[in-house]
């Protein structure tokens, strides 16, 4: 019987049903005019796995075609299969076949970012940065992105709200360090160093997840004589908080109170800080 995917309803399918006849326009393209996408969720692949692919390749030729799109230079953009355009480099193919459409920015992120998340061996971390990337060029919210991947939104937030976690954490759970289970832990603590410390100390004894939810309550209850214990957010400004992270993309701390406080936005790239200055260009206008 066939896997069904995680979640994800009808999958691919879902996104291509638009009245088109996608079997229509499958042409050979040499592989040498093909283009991964630099925007594709996915930032590192097995070569075991693309190897044996590789190998049925060779056998059976490429199964499924590739969807891509053409560039201005003459090139074509890989949206969905460059696992398969790999194995078919490494096999010794000269041309794959491919579906080439029309497809705007929107259309190509949504296909790249299902495709992947329909397989199990996509770590959390770059489902989160896809999902996040979503948001941010796409301006959509995380109830958006839930209905369009069919998941839930808490799913989505939980998924996003990895990246709040300290990059040294997040490459380990991206290396397979730690779960995406180990990671959520992690993210219900404030405190980035005691966030790496139980990270670190996770990985070298092996804890499980319910080991380290007991340490993570620990935790909570004892503090760290380095860090005061901080009051917990009103419900109104955990909510604000959440639509920040929501709204940007980027990870929104707030401090205080209803009355006062203070917001800090942190971003990690130019692109999201010039995402930042968009946003508030639409306000303005």
């Amino acid at each position: 019987m066939a896997k069904k995917a995680h979640g994800l309803g009808r999958g691919l399918d879902s996104l291509f049903a638009d009245s088109e006849d996608w079997g229509t326009s499958i042409q050979e393209i040499p592989i040498g005019e093909l283009d991964p996408n630099p925007d594709q969720p996915r930032k590192s692949f097995d070569e075991e796995t693309i190897a044996m692919l590789a190998e049925s390749v060779r056998e059976q030729g490429v199964l499924q075609p590739l969807l891509v799109v053409a560039s201005s230079n003459g090139r074509y953009r890989i949206i969905a299969g460059e696992r398969r355009y790999r194995a078919s480099r490494m096999a010794g193919l000269e041309t794959v076949p491919c579906i080439v459409k029309d497809l705007d920015i929107v259309r190509q992120m949504e296909i790249s970012l299902i495709e992947n998340l329909q397989r199990e061996d996509l770590n959390p971390v770059d489902a989160a940065r896809g999902i996040r990337a979503l948001m941010q060029q796409c301006g959509y919210t995380q109830e958006k992105v839930a209905q369009r991947l069919g998941k839930s939104r808490p799913a989505v937030a939980n998924l996003v709200r990895l990246l709040n976690l300290p990059e040294e954490v997040t490459d380990m759970v991206r290396d397979g360090m730690l779960s995406a289970g180990h990671a959520r832990v992690l993210a219900g603590l404030t405190d980035p160093e005691t966030q790496k410390k139980l990270a670190h100390k996770a990985a070298e004894e092996g804890l499980n997840v319910r080991q380290m939810e007991a340490l993570a309550a620990k935790s909570r209850n004892s503090g760290t004589p380095r860090t005061p214990e901080r009051k917990p957010l009103a419900p109104e400004l955990r909510e604000l908080q959440e639509r920040l992270l929501e709204r940007t993309g980027m990870r929104a701390t707030l401090k205080g109170t209803v009355k006062k406080g203070k917001i800090v936005l942190q971003y990690n790239s130019l692109d999201e800080l010039n995402r930042l200055h968009e946003l508030l260009e639409q306000v303005d206008a």
